[in-house]
């Protein structure tokens, strides 16, 4: 015989209460299995498995229509989880975007109408992101007298937030999108870019040439970067030839630059690097210089890439410099 169990033994066994329990029986989602003659309600372990079910179900957000059709068989089990899923990812994206929000009030003198607009930032659609961006860039390189092709580098250089950003990116989104609505930062970046690359130099320096060297001494400092972080010596010939290559890759854009060949002061360039002469000079370079920097940190954060790290740019350098002074062992 199906051993049957009061409603009190029910809810010692499921957790649920026992005015759920009568709620879920008279809802019509787990009816007892049978009445006592005094009109006691009795559940067998067929009912109380649906029972433990409902209060899983439940606990993970679903409805009572949804749970009707699970116990009914009308759906499936995983149907109902996959569209759950997809409404506590939805949620969870909605809880970061807030987080993110909330940091940033936290973080900073924020007013009321930053508020608003910051929700309004994390909230964009992939397009209305890729549209702000755009329309940066419109503004800042419009009548800009350069190869098209390093202007589309620039347009290129873009943010990409990913389905499930981090609290982290959603922040370095939030900042990004204020500065390059700024009209202050637009017009800085604007006079920076028409400053720097609408003279002679300033266009060679854009020219796909160059641009095409700017890349190979790109990869080569990051080559020389690897291998410093991995430890290989500064006095050791693997350095050496790095370091080589590196104030070769210089001279060839000196030359482009200047119409004289020169190694001997790329190589000058390279081994009587200082870092805190460097750093003044850092400091001491154009706005647009700084903003252009902390632009392109923030799309790094975006993105999930690594940022420019002056440390970092400062050690390798150092690390060539020694290979360069050293004699090979």
């Amino acid at each position: 015989m199906n051993e049957v169990y009061s409603i009190g033994d029910v809810a010692r066994r499921t957790g649920l209460s026992v005015s759920a329990i009568r709620f879920y029986a008279d809802e019509g989602v787990v009816p007892p299995t049978g009445l006592t003659e005094g009109g006691f309600r009795r559940y067998d372990v067929h009912a109380i498995a649906r029972l433990e079910l409902v209060r899983t179900l439940r606990d993970l957000g679903a409805g009572l229509d949804d749970i009707r059709r699970v116990l009914a068989a009308e759906t499936t089990l995983p149907d109902l989880a996959r569209a759950h899923l997809r409404l506590v990812e939805e949620q969870l994206q909605q809880f970061q975007a807030r987080r993110a929000v909330l940091r940033t009030i936290v973080r900073q003198q924020t007013t009321t109408e930053q508020v608003s607009l910051m929700h309004k930032l994390v909230s964009m659609s992939d397009d209305d992101r890729d549209r702000l961006i755009t329309e940066f860039w419109d503004f800042v390189t419009t009548g800009l007298d350069v190869h098209p092709g390093f202007v589309q580098r620039l347009y290129d250089a873009r943010p990409h937030l990913p389905e499930e950003p981090s609290a982290e990116q959603l922040e370095a989104w939030i900042e990004l999108a204020e500065m390059v609505r700024d009209n202050e930062f637009r017009t800085s970046m604007r006079e920076f870019y028409h400053r720097r690359f609408t003279t002679d130099q300033g266009r060679l320096m854009a020219g796909p040439e160059m641009v095409e060297r700017a890349e190979r001494h790109r990869r080569l400092v990051l080559e020389a970067m690897a291998a410093q972080q991995a430890d290989v010596p500064a006095e050791s010939q693997r350095a050496r030839d790095i370091a080589e290559r590196v104030v070769a890759a210089q001279a060839e854009m000196l030359t482009a630059m200047t119409g004289r060949h020169d190694p001997d002061r790329a190589r000058r360039g390279v081994v009587e690097f200082d870092r805190d002469r460097a750093a003044a000079r850092w400091r001491a370079g154009s706005t647009g210089l700084t903003l252009l920097t902390r632009y392109h940190s923030l799309v790094a954060t975006i993105n999930g890439t690594p940022a420019p790290d002056p440390d970092k740019a400062a050690a390798v350098r150092e690390w060539m410099a020694a290979a360069l002074r050293r004699e090979t062992t």
